[in-house]
Formats: structure tokens, C-alpha cells, sequence
């Protein structure tokens, strides 16, 4: 079966999650029907190690950090996902912010 569509999952530290949501939003993902800027979010704890080099938004390089975050999900169409990828990177705190994109089946 052909995807037209993807999920895309990011996770975000509590402050920021508003403006992920409205940076993917405008970007394209979230559209359902007659709506835009539609997510689903779930909290949790996200845990880091930073490395010599790194250089942290939250936390100290040697230690291990426990940060609340929110787990953003938001449907967009494959044509926008490099835009909505490019969206959470300019937005998004940490330095190297990662995602996830599942593929969606049209049935």
C-alpha cells in the first residue's frame, strides 16, 4: 500500500514545547480535515549523558541528566517533512534535537 503520510515524534523539554508545536504547525504537519497545528503529547523523563565537547541547553558535560519532556506527535504529508524536520531544528533547545518518522498506511 502506498504512505502519503508520516507521524513524526520529537521530544522536547517542557519550556519549549509551544513553540515546537506552532514551528511544525507552520511548517505543514498537523493538518486533519479543516485543522492545522493538531499534535498529541504524552510526558515523561529523557535522560543524557554529555560527553567532552558537548555542550548542553540543560544539564553539565560528565553528568547524567534527567530532564521532563513532552513526546510531540504530529501527522504531515511526505511532500512537508523535510521542511517540518528543518522547523524543529531551528526551534528546538537542544543541540542536537532527534525525531523519529513512522510511515503511515492509506487504507
Amino acid at each position: 500500500m502506498a504512505t502519503k503520510t508520516v507521524k513524526i515524534v520529537v521530544h522536547v523539554p517542557l519550556g519549549s514545547v509551544d513553540l515546537v508545536v506552532v514551528a511544525m504547525g507552520d511548517a505543514g504537519a498537523g493538518k486533519i480535515g479543516n485543522y492545522t497545528h493538531c499534535s498529541f503529547s504524552s510526558r515523561g523523563i529523557g535522560r543524557s549523558l554529555p560527553g567532552e565537547g558537548a555542550n548542553p541547553t540543560i544539564g553539565t558535560v560528565g553528568s547524567i541528566e534527567m530532564i521532563e519532556e513532552e513526546r510531540i506527535e504530529m501527522t504531515c504529508s511526505k511532500d512537508v517533512l523535510k521542511e517540518v524536520i528543518q522547523a524543529i531544528k531551528n526551534v528546538h533547545p537542544y543541540e542536537e534535537p532527534t525525531y523519529d518518522v513512522y510511515e503511515r498506511l492509506d487504507v
